[in-house]
């Protein structure tokens, strides 16, 4: 994580905590506390430990990455027809219609039959929308 983003989330954990630790503090002033460190202050010197024992959100696959984990490759390949055709030739063909991205979504999420021969491509019921939006994203990109 580089420090630009290490910085953005202390400052969100800051800001998200810092209501909450003006409360606390009121409440141990309310409650004859007085004497305790701050709230607010243990929670500004604890927050950037926190921030770093937070495991980063990992990134969603992108492009070649998602085909690999969702087994894509095992019948396309990018450069040469396998089982199914080279995922270029698929670029190649629909990279110009406008709606190629929607098409290419529903084909990858329903599957085909006949488009690219006899070989019929079975529907991607594991994959999110948004994933199959991914990689048809991708494909296009390989033209």
């Amino acid at each position: 994580m580089n420090q630009k983003s290490q910085a953005k989330k202390i400052t969100a954990t800051l800001a998200a905590a810092l209501p909450l630790a003006l409360a606390a503090g009121t409440a141990c002033a309310q409650n004859g506390l007085a004497g305790q460190p701050e709230p607010a202050t243990q929670i500004a010197q604890t927050a950037p430990q926190m921030a770093q024992a937070a495991p980063a959100a990992q990134p969603a696959p992108t492009g070649l990455a998602l085909a690999q984990q969702q087994n894509c490759m095992s019948c396309h390949s990018v450069n040469r027809a396998f089982m199914g055709p080279a995922l270029r030739d698929v670029a190649s063909k629909y990279a110009s219609k406008p709606d190629a991205p929607t098409y290419l979504v529903h084909k990858i999420m329903e599957g085909s039959n006949g488009v690219w021969g006899t070989v019929p491509m079975p529907a991607n019921t594991q994959l999110s929308p948004a994933q199959a939006a991914t990689l048809a994203r991708w494909i296009l990109t390989l033209k």
